[in-house]
């Protein structure tokens, strides 16, 4: 729970973060690196918002942000040998901290020319987390999230990734309660005012099982098909919900109500 102080501060730190992605938004990322990415999102985030990549060091990892293109579902890692290329979708995951608090975001980008297919599952991602956040309210529960989640999912013919979910989120990252990506109306944590957390479905082309690679940190799809991605973090409010990462390109959105 957070207080009114508390989540002002939430809201620089996801105002801050958006305009990282808003950044993003203006740079022709095929023919980069994902490490390049990498770099030019962490010298954004310190020097002109003196702030804080605060995945950096978290666990151990060593970059500002995650990277998945393709049939990668989470946590890819940047190198300097991984080039963005016409055609792909690329999930980039950005944590920032200022002032003690954390938001955390992602957005799955179409590079260049995408197929069909490929966008129609970026969409229905993207999709699947407004449904999840305008599913919170005070009195609703975590269940609610996911089960508008899934629900979207499948009836796009598309599977959820069951095993990473949405966090609790403020002074650390990862903090109560877990929000799953699927699950059961009234069942879970209920919701309330002053509660801030993450809602972030990975949605499969195909199966939803997965696999971690030998570095121990990219996740992909056992099958190899398309996986994508997006993130916001969100504040319960006495009538609704905040998405305190809220994008130029989405204000239309608002504040979301139930």
């Amino acid at each position: 729970m957070k207080t009114a102080d508390e989540m002002d501060l939430m809201r620089e730190s996801g105002r801050l973060l958006a305009s990282v992605f808003e950044m993003l938004d203006t740079q022709p990322l095929a023919g980069l690196s994902t490490l390049a990415v990498n770099d030019l999102v962490e010298h954004f985030i310190t020097d002109t918002l003196d702030a804080r990549p605060a995945s950096k060091g978290q666990y151990g990892y060593g970059f500002v942000l995650n990277c998945s293109i393709n049939h990668v579902v989470c946590h890819g890692v940047p190198d300097e040998n991984e080039i963005i290329r016409d055609g792909d979708i690329i999930n980039l995951d950005i944590t920032l901290e200022k002032n003690g608090f954390i938001a955390d975001s992602s957005k799955t980008y179409m590079v260049g020319e995408i197929a069909p297919a490929a966008r129609r599952l970026v969409r229905v991602a993207q999709e699947a987390m407004w449904k999840g956040i305008r599913s919170v309210r005070p009195g609703a529960h975590v269940g609610d999230i996911g089960a508008a989640i899934e629900r979207h999912a499948k009836k796009n013919g598309y599977s959820v990734v069951r095993e990473y979910c949405g966090h609790g989120i403020g002074r650390e990252m990862h903090e109560e309660p877990q929000v799953l990506n699927f699950g059961k109306p009234g069942t879970g944590p209920m919701l309330r005012e002053g509660m801030t957390f993450t809602v972030e479905p990975m949605i499969n082309q195909g199966s939803r099982k997965v696999t971690t690679e030998a570095d121990s940190w990219t996740v992909v799809t056992a099958d190899r098909k398309l996986s994508a991605q997006f993130e916001h973090t969100v504040a319960v409010t006495h009538d609704g919900v905040e998405v305190l990462t809220l994008r130029a390109d989405e204000r239309a959105l608002g504040t979301v109500r139930a």
